[in-house]
């Protein structure tokens, strides 16, 4: 298995020797790296690497910088970079990207420069995305996750490298397999390879472990995060979040009783995960296409605010799900001004979950109406979009949005940025006077309208025939729920030959009555209305009450039928049924005569 590994590893190695000329070209060959001690934790879904470099300079002059690269085939897996000296001072250093031709590195700033013959130890944290992939790739709700990590035993660098020791945290003692290049040993949860001697420039030899990893591999596919600033007390903050479970994916079906019975069950799956929330954070909100989830649980703690996250389900590996988490904060605590310069000072991306991962974040920045001279400056690079306008109530040309995107973040690119504008405080008073003017131009339309004789000739004809029309709608709804109770009345007669069950029969046969004498009543009432304007279709309606009167003589006397002679023997079955089948022939012609005069009132 090793060995096609190995052959994977050989070929980019061959590929990078004919992509090398211009990172050669820019590499100082009087460095060497004295000594690499190598930490790699993939206790979680992130690969995160931290080197401490002992680093001298054999040239004949001062230098300010070095080159930290990683193996071309993770180049674009990094997701972030950063240096700081391993002393007491613990400075950061500054890390510039710089990509030549197919070739990117990471150029680390010396603090000071480093003078001939003498060393300097930087610490370099590298962390990097998607490394990590599940095998195998797919899990019953059962079993437990395996993940495979491949690597480099050797610290992939541009200089020589005198020695090195590298341990890999593994979060578990459940380990499947790794490769064995001596010296190598294992302890509890840990994996420590070397020390090596004198490595060349660029070596490559493959690392590979196969282990247990239960983590939470949650990706964010889709981040949009929306900042709206008011200079009237709250800044509203908005995400809109697509969750992928990245995980090795679920094979066969999935069992909830399982899940909730045996905790082992579904152990990869994410039942829920903690947000973390500015402490100033307020009317927090988290909803998705349904409404709201309930779920979530707030607690308030001392320099921020954790809410618990619950989906509406598990994830498992290939699930995914989509929310919307909003909240406000004061704007006292982020925008500052001197006049009418300001300045907003926010997290670009804030915590979404523990060792997350976002694929892609789209960030808008809102300005009130009227904000001018807008300045960017973020704390990493970013690719900034076209500017766009906002509109919202009482707007007149629209709010200035500051859109950012970037991807392949990390909880590392918690920081702040930073956006200054300009805004003449006197554009504050304008919802407000908008506001009366608009309550001024009502009161006095109110006030005209009413001095004003608007009044037309009225159409009595046209006024009588939308009366008439109206009483007809409602007899017709009323003659509708008459109706309703006969074909329950059917209903429970055709039960009682069955299960002669009496008192059900007559408990049920009250409430219809009742319904019957409301409904019968109301279209009484409409008959007295109807008869000045219509006696045409009063006459109609008559004619309806009466029909429907001989409908409900039929109905009693079916009912005693049931009642007084079937239940108690009193009559043969073949008597019975030729007195039902006269009686559903009487129901059948009153009930073609009541539709003949619905027709007529339609």
């Amino acid at each position: 298995m090793f060995s096609k590994h190995s052959m994977y590893f050989l070929i980019w190695a061959l590929i990078f020797q004919f992509c090398s000329g211009a990172l050669s070209d820019s590499v100082n060959s009087g460095i060497v790296i004295k000594n690499v001690d190598r930490s790699i934790d993939i206790s979680t879904q992130l690969v995160e690497i931290t080197t401490k470099l002992t680093i001298e300079n054999n040239n004949k002059v001062a230098i300010n910088s070095f080159i930290y690269s990683v193996e071309p085939q993770f180049e674009n897996n990094v997701a972030y970079i950063a240096a700081q000296l391993a002393d007491f001072s613990k400075a950061n250093l500054k890390v510039n990207v710089v990509t030549e031709k197919e070739n990117k590195y990471w150029k680390i700033d010396l603090k000071e420069s480093l003078e001939p013959k003498k060393t300097v130890i930087v610490e370099v944290e590298c962390i990097l995305s998607k490394i990590l992939s599940p095998h195998p790739t797919m899990i019953t709700q059962k079993e437990k996750q395996l993940v495979q990590y491949k690597g480099n035993h050797y610290f992939y660098s541009p200089y020589k490298v005198a020695k090195q020791i590298t341990v890999i945290n593994l979060g578990t003692r459940n380990v499947e397999s790794y490769t064995k290049l001596s010296p190598v040993s294992q302890s509890d949860t840990t994996i420590s390879y070397g020390p090596y001697q004198e490595q060349a420039p660029f070596t490559q030899d493959l690392l590979l472990v196969h282990y247990e990893n239960n983590a939470p591999f949650l990706t964010v596919t889709n981040l949009e995060r929306t900042i709206e600033v008011s200079h009237w007390g709250v800044i509203a903050i908005e995400e809109v979040v697509d969750l992928l479970h990245t995980g090795a994916e679920l094979k066969g079906p999935f069992s909830r009783y399982e899940y909730q019975r045996e905790t082992q069950s579904g152990i990869s799956s994410v039942k829920s995960f903690k947000t973390i929330l500015p402490a100033a954070a307020t009317d927090a909100y988290y909803r998705d296409e349904i409404g709201n989830i309930s779920t979530s649980h707030m607690r308030i703690l001392s320099d921020s605010v954790e809410l618990d996250l619950r989906p509406r389900f598990p994830l498992f590996g290939g699930w995914k799900t989509h929310y919307v988490l909003g909240y406000n904060v004061p704007t006292y605590e982020y925008l500052f001004n001197s006049g009418d310069d300001y300045k907003l000072k926010m997290r670009l991306v804030d915590h979404v979950f523990d060792d997350m991962v976002v694929d892609e974040a789209l960030i808008k920045v809102i300005l009130p109406e009227g904000a001018y001279d807008i300045q960017l400056s973020t704390p990493y690079p970013v690719q900034r979009l076209d500017d766009s306008l906002h509109f919202t109530y009482l707007d007149t040309k629209g709010r200035p949005v500051i859109s950012i995107r970037k991807t392949n973040l990390v909880e590392n690119h918690i920081q702040d940025f930073e956006l200054t504008y300009t805004f003449p405080r006197v554009l504050m008073l304008q919802e407000p006077l908008l506001l009366i003017f608009a309550f001024y131009l009502m009161f006095l339309l109110v006030v005209i309208s009413v001095r004003l004789d608007l009044s037309i000739s009225k159409d009595e004809l046209t006024e009588n025939r939308m009366r008439v029309g109206g009483y007809c709608d409602k007899i017709l709804n009323h003659q509708d729920k008459r109706a309703s109770t006969y074909n329950t009345l059917d209903d429970l007669l055709f039960k009682l030959k069955s299960n002669k069950d009496i008192n059900s029969f007559t408990a049920a046969i009250k409430n219809i009555n009742q319904v019957y004498k409301a409904e019968t009543a109301h279209i009484a009432e409409l008959l007295v209305k109807l008869k000045p304007d219509s006696p045409d279709v009063a006459e109609k309606v008559s004619e309806l009450q009466k029909l429907d009167k001989s409908l409900k003589d039929i109905y009693i006397t079916q009912q005693s039928l049931y009642v007084d002679k079937l239940l108690t023997n009193k009559i043969a079955r073949g008597q019975f049924l030729d007195a039902e089948n006269n009686i559903n022939k009487k129901k059948e012609d009153i009930v073609d005569k009541i539709n003949n005069v619905l027709k007529n009132l339609h």
